[in-house]
Order: structure tokens, then C-alpha cells, then sequence
């Protein structure tokens, strides 16, 4: 259609009334389920959306929070929902959680919601969506805000990944390593979204210190700790391994002390290794790492959220500061002590 789609344009193709219509859309438990699943198909096929306008009059703001997130059992986002979940519910609003892991699951969601209209704001956790799913939320008309990411032009809060990976990998260097490794994480179900500051990072260091970037001395892995202990194989077996390596993550840095310890390595002795988070592992295995504020990323796009649907204004793009923490996990390289 070249015009606006209407809800009676909906509710004609469905063969009810609109009244019905917009019962079915709303999720009324008086509307038959075979009917309400009629009307959202045909909704969903036209891309009509409800009008903010006529939801307000129909009863005002949902008071409900979307919240899309590709992953629920690692400790990132847990923390990232925590921080968020707790300042929304002092906030007087309701979390629907969406796991948006693969991509049938990202198709389901960005065809269903915009339609059925049943939130004030989504928030993206450390999901990067590209310009048609953006787009796509936009078609809702509610507020979008991300936490440790970046949504196009929409507020955020996150950290500088590129600073991050320097603070690591500048330590590396200042304790005076020449062969430094990476083992680079990437989530393959997020397709072309992966982040690369933290690689970009790697990069940025050695050049800035002299250092060439040798392709050997990177392995590239899924984010997980046997995934890392996997990666630090591969870099074991190179004719000259690395003398300390960097990695995108504290869980994927645990997995690669693990085969050096494995293969009789001493850590930091033979091999130092740094992460970036601070998981709750590593201050008990006493892991060097970059640390970043995961849950109060979430608990600031919480009150970003919160100030915008209480009249407010959300702000602009947040990036709060990492620190690096130094612990028994990396020293000078093995020849130098």
C-alpha cells in the first residue's frame, strides 16, 4: 500500500471489526486465540503499527520495558540485566525480557513487536542492530536506549573498547613483551555485528610501541573459556609462542591459563595473560584484567529510560571509564626477571 496502513485496513483483511481488531493486538483474553492470531499475521504482513497516540487514549503508557539481549547465562549481561532491572523497578516498570540469540530468533522479534506495540522503550543489551532492524524499531514510535553498546544515533551507555584494550595491552608492552599474542573472541550468531575495537586495539598498541602485527600470533575463537584454553593451544604451537597474551575477555583468558598450566607453564613466569572485564573469577584467581562497570551500564540506561518516560530528556552517548587492575597474572617477559 502507498498510504499509511490504518487498523481498519487491518481489521478488513482479518474479517472482523476494528474494535475486535484492536482487542486482538492488545492481547485481550476475550478474543478468540485463533482470531488474535489472524489479526497479528495480517498486521504484521502490512508492517502497520499501532499509533502511540491512540494507545495513550486508550489507556495511557503500558508501563512495560522491552529488553533484547543475545545471551542470558553468561555473567556480562546477567550484570548488565541486574543494574538495569533493578533502577526500572524502582522505577514503577515492568521488564519483558527477549533473548535474541540466533537468527530466527531476530527475525521473530523484529517482525512481531512493532506490530503488537505492547512497550514505552526497548532497551538493546550489548546487541548491535543494523540499519533495517534500527529502522524497524523506530516504526514503534517508543524510546530506544542501549547499554555496553552503541545504537545508531540513540542513547547509550558502554565503554570505550578501543581504551580498554589499550590499558591492557599497553601493560603488556610497558612490562616489556615483544611477541604478544591475542586470542580474539567473536559470537557467531550475531553475524556481521561483531565488535572490533577491542582487536583494533591490539593493533593500535604494537604499532604505537614498534611492534609488528604478526597474523600467527592472533587466533580467533567463540567467546568462552574452553574456547580461550583453545585459542592458547593453537598459539602454543607456533615455532616461537607468544611470551604473554591478550584476551578479549577475563573467561577467555582463564581458559588460556588453563592450557598453559596444563602444559607445565608457569603463569606469569613463562607466560603472562590479561583479560578485560573483571569477572568475579578473576580477583580469586588472582587474573590481571581491564575492568569495566557492567552493572552500572545497565542501572544508567535504566535511568536514561526512566527520565524519558517521566517527561525527561535520556541524554547522549555515555562511555564510562575502565581501569586497569594489575594482579599476579602478568610480569616481565621470562628472560627478563
Amino acid at each position: 500500500m502507498d498510504r499509511e496502513v490504518t487498523l481498519a485496513d487491518v481489521a478488513r483483511l482479518a474479517g472482523v471489526s476494528p474494535a475486535t481488531a484492536s482487542r486482538a493486538l492488545g492481547g485481550h483474553p476475550h478474543v478468540a486465540a485463533g482470531t488474535r492470531e489472524r489479526v497479528r499475521r495480517i498486521a504484521d504482513e502490512l508492517s502497520y503499527v499501532v499509533s502511540p497516540d491512540a494507545s495513550r487514549l486508550a489507556g495511557g503508557r503500558t508501563g512495560r520495558v522491552a529488553v533484547v539481549v543475545p545471551h542470558l547465562s553468561r555473567w556480562y549481561f546477567g550484570a548488565l540485566l541486574e543494574g538495569l532491572e533493578e533502577v526500572l523497578r524502582e522505577a514503577g516498570l515492568d521488564v519483558l525480557l527477549y533473548r535474541v540469540g540466533d537468527a530466527a530468533d531476530r527475525q521473530h522479534f523484529f517482525r512481531r513487536l512493532p506490530a503488537r506495540r505492547k512497550v514505552d522503550a526497548v532497551v538493546a543489551l550489548a546487541f548491535p542492530v543494523d540499519e533495517a532492524e534500527r529502522a524497524r524499531l523506530e516504526e514503534m514510535g517508543v524510546e530506544i536506549v542501549a547499554a555496553g553498546g552503541q545504537v545508531a544515533s540513540h542513547p547509550y551507555v558502554s565503554i570505550d573498547d578501543v581504551a580498554a584494550g589499550r590499558q591492557a595491552v599497553d601493560h603488556l608492552v610497558h612490562l616489556g613483551h615483544r611477541r604478544i599474542g591475542m586470542i580474539e573472541a567473536v559470537d557467531p550468531e550475531q553475524r556481521a555485528h561483531q565488535p572490533e575495537g577491542r582487536s583494533r586495539a591490539y593493533r593500535l598498541a604494537l604499532a604505537d610501541a614498534g611492534i609488528p602485527v604478526e597474523p600467527e600470533l592472533v587466533a580467533t575463537v567463540e567467546w568462552g573459556a574452553d574456547e580461550g584454553a583453545e585459542g592458547m593451544a593453537r598459539l602454543l604451537g607456533l615455532r616461537e609462542p607468544p611470551t604473554a597474551v591478550y584476551a578479549h575477555s577475563d573467561e577467555v583468558a582463564l581458559g588460556a591459563v588453563r592450557t598453559l598450566r596444563r602444559a607445565g607453564l608457569r603463569v606469569p613466569g613463562d607466560v603472562s595473560v590479561i583479560g578485560i572485564d573483571d569477572h568475579p573469577l578473576a580477583a580469586l584467581t588472582d587474573l590481571s584484567t581491564v575492568r569495566q562497570p557492567v552493572r552500572e551500564q545497565g542501572a544508567r540506561a535504566g535511568r536514561m529510560v526512566a527520565a524519558t518516560l517521566s517527561g525527561g530528556e535520556a541524554g547522549e552517548g555515555v562511555l564510562l571509564p575502565t581501569q586497569l587492575v594489575i594482579r599476579g597474572s602478568t610480569g616481565p617477559p621470562g628472560d627478563a626477571r
